[in-house]
């Protein structure tokens, strides 16, 4: 039997009769005939893209080459005319006036940076200036420092004898006095 459908059972349930078989056949044929008639319109309708895309592709050749014409082609040439015009004439203008440009900037940067040199050598001699004169006056401040301490150490001398001198001075009043003190209480 055939794989297309169920077969209908024979009059005497014997095995089915090549005639009956082939009414089957026919039976179940046209039963499947529909399904394979809407099997391919769903293949067409969403698997078959074919139809579409002609569609589009006609779209595009009647929208560029019917409707615009030689528009494209015209542009292109105005491009085309551009860019051969600005790579003859402006280009080489431009380089020239760059090239103007550059040696005038790069003199007027030579000048400065000169001037600049000039300004640090001017900072740098009047900072070792500043320097030299900070150095001489540490220096005599040292020298008036040291000449004070001097002189301080001096008169701390002169002010340790004169108290040494004070008390021994004191010292022998003191002794006179407990030396009369001591004759008045004597009697």
């Amino acid at each position: 039997m055939s794989g297309l459908g169920p077969s209908l059972p024979s009059r005497s349930g014997a095995a089915p009769l090549p005639s009956e078989r082939h009414r089957e056949a026919l039976v179940a044929g046209s039963a499947i005939q529909p399904i394979i008639k809407d099997v391919g319109e769903i293949y067409s309708r969403l698997l078959d893209h074919r139809p579409v895309i002609q569609g589009e592709i006609r779209y595009f050749i009647k929208e560029f080459e019917e409707k615009r014409g030689l528009r494209e082609l015209r542009v292109l040439e105005n491009l085309k005319s551009t860019i051969f015009e600005t790579n003859e004439l402006v280009l080489p203008k431009c380089e020239q006036v760059m090239h103007s440009s550059l040696n005038e900037t790069f003199k007027k940067l030579q000048a400065a940076n000169s001037m600049i040199q000039r300004v640090q050598e001017r900072e740098h001699e009047a900072r070792k200036l500043r320097e030299d004169k900070l150095l001489a006056r540490e220096e005599k401040r040292v020298g008036h420092w040291e000449e004070f301490m001097k002189e301080q150490q001096n008169k701390q001398a002169e002010v340790d004898e004169e108290h040494r001198k004070a008390r021994e001075h004191l010292k022998e009043q003191y002794s006179e006095m407990e030396k009369e003190l001591a004759k008045y209480v004597s009697f």
